[in-house]
């Protein structure tokens, strides 16, 4: 199983409400469910840096994982989205962790 950890720091402009407000308007949650799969969750961070999003997914493989983020990236609904919400955000990080227990 491969997890994979990405986290958005948003602008001081923009809240993580504004972010999921936009991610459920213009179908990026749909698309993203619907082709990459394996949601865990999207949270908000508490402690540490703040104004951040994080969401969490699941893979069988680092070759699934690529196949779907491929197959994401062609969606023109996806750019359409990524166009959107791109702006409101400052910095973004992503972690691929392996299971081992």
């Amino acid at each position: 199983m491969l997890i994979e950890e990405r986290c958005y720091v948003l602008h001081a402009t923009s809240s993580p409400a504004d972010f999921m407000a936009a991610y459920h308007r213009s179908g990026g949650m749909e698309l993203q469910t619907r082709i990459l799969g394996g949601l865990v969750g999207y949270y908000a961070t508490e402690i540490g840096e703040l104004n951040a999003i994080v969401s969490i997914w699941r893979y069988e493989s680092f070759e699934e994982r690529a196949k779907r983020r491929a197959e994401l990236a062609a969606e023109p609904g996806w750019q359409a989205y990524l166009g959107e919400v791109r702006p409101m955000i400052q910095s973004m990080s992503n972690r691929l962790m392996t299971q081992l227990l």
